[in-house]
C-alpha cells in the first residue's frame, strides 16, 4: 500500500494526578530525519522512543512533540543547598567587611537567592511515567499511519490516472511512428519524380533511403521498455512496503526513454506526443516524492 510521507498523529491521556499527550506531524524528506523534543526527565528513553517511531515510518521529516505533567504531592522535591548558601553568606560577609557595612539579612532573604532553593522532578518517577508516554507513542503513531495512508490512496489514484494518460499517449506514438515513413517514403517518390521529370525512380535505391531513414526515427525500443516501466510502477504501487525511492528510479527511467523518443522524432505531432509524454511523466515524479 503506497503511503504518503506527510502525516500527522496526536494522543493525549490522563490519570490520577497526571497528563500525557504525544504528537506527530511529519513532511517529505529523503531520509529518516527523526526529532523528538520531550521533558529533560525522559532524555534516558529517547533511544526507546526513536526505535517505537521507527516500527511505523521508515522516510520523512518526522517531528515528536512529548509533554507530561504530573500533579502528584510526589512528583518535585524541594531541595536546599547548603553549600551555595553559605557561599552567600561568605561574600555578603566579605562585603560588609570591606565597605563598612552593616549586614541586615534574615534566611527568609537568602533562600531567595538563585540555586539556595531549587525545585526538581522526583527521578524516581520517571520510569512509570515513561510507561505512559511508550503507550501513548504507540496510539499517536497508529493515528499517524492512518492519516499516511489516507492520503497515499489519493497520491496511488492519481498517479494510476496519470499512467493511464502515459499508456495512451505511448499509443499514439506507436501509431504515429509508421505513418511518418510512409509519409516520407511518398513525399521522396514525389520530390525524385519532380527532379528527373517522371524518370522510374530505382526501387533498390529508395527501399535503402527508406530504411536509413526508418531506422533513425523508429521508437520501438523506447516504446517497448517505456510499457514495461509503466507495469513495472503499477505492479510497485500494490506492494506492502515502501516504494518512494523505487518509484522514483523508475520514472527516471521512463524520462529516460521520453528524452530518446523526443531526440528521434522528426515530425511535428510525434514531438508534440513526446512532450506531453514528459509532462505527464514529470508529474508523476512529483507526485512520487510525496510517497514514503
Amino acid at each position: 500500500m503506497v503511503k504518503s510521507m506527510t502525516g500527522f498523529g496526536r494522543y493525549e491521556t490522563t490519570g490520577s494526578g497526571y497528563r500525557a499527550s504525544v504528537e506527530i506531524k511529519s513532511v517529505n524528506h529523503r531520509y529518516c530525519d527523526l526529532n523528538i523534543k520531550q521533558p529533560k526527565k525522559f532524555s534516558a528513553f529517547e533511544n526507546d522512543i526513536r526505535n517505537i517511531v521507527k516500527q511505523y515510518a521508515t522516510r520523512g521529516k518526522i517531528d515528536v512533540f512529548i509533554s507530561y505533567e504530573d500533579y502528584s504531592e510526589s512528583a518535585f522535591d524541594v531541595r536546599y543547598n547548603p553549600s551555595v548558601a553559605k557561599g552567600y553568606m561568605e561574600a555578603i560577609k566579605r562585603a560588609s567587611e570591606e565597605f563598612g557595612i552593616e549586614t541586615c539579612i534574615n534566611s527568609s532573604m537568602l533562600v531567595k537567592f538563585p540555586d539556595v532553593i531549587t525545585l526538581e522532578e522526583a527521578g524516581k518517577d520517571a520510569g512509570e511515567g515513561f510507561n505512559i508516554i511508550q503507550d501513548a507513542v504507540h496510539k499517536a503513531c497508529v493515528q499517524f499511519v492512518q492519516t499516511r495512508e489516507r492520503e497515499g490512496i489519493d497520491l496511488y489514484n492519481d498517479i494510476k490516472a496519470k499512467l493511464a494518460d502515459i499508456k495512451e499517449l505511448t499509443k499514439q506514438i506507436e501509431e504515429r511512428s509508421p505513418q511518418i515513413v510512409a509519409e516520407y517514403r511518398q513525399k521522396l517518390v514525389e520530390k525524385v519524380a519532380e527532379l528527373t521529370s517522371g524518370t522510374k525512380i530505382d526501387e533498390g535505391i529508395l527501399a535503402t533511403e527508406i530504411i536509413v531513414f526508418a531506422d533513425k526515427i523508429c521508437v520501438d525500443e523506447e516504446t517497448v521498455r517505456l510499457r514495461s516501466h509503466i507495469a513495472n510502477m503499477e505492479h510497485t504501487m500494490s506492494e506492502d512496503r515502501p516504494v518512494g525511492r523505487k518509484l522514483d528510479f523508475i520514472a527516471q527511467e521512463m524520462n529516460r526513454e521520453a528524452n530518446t523518443i523526443l531526440s528521434k522524432a522528426n515530425d511535428a505531432m510525434l514531438s508534440g506526443l513526446a512532450v506531453d509524454l514528459k509532462t505527464g511523466i514529470e508529474k508523476i515524479r512529483e507526485q512520487i516524492q510525496n510517497i514514503e
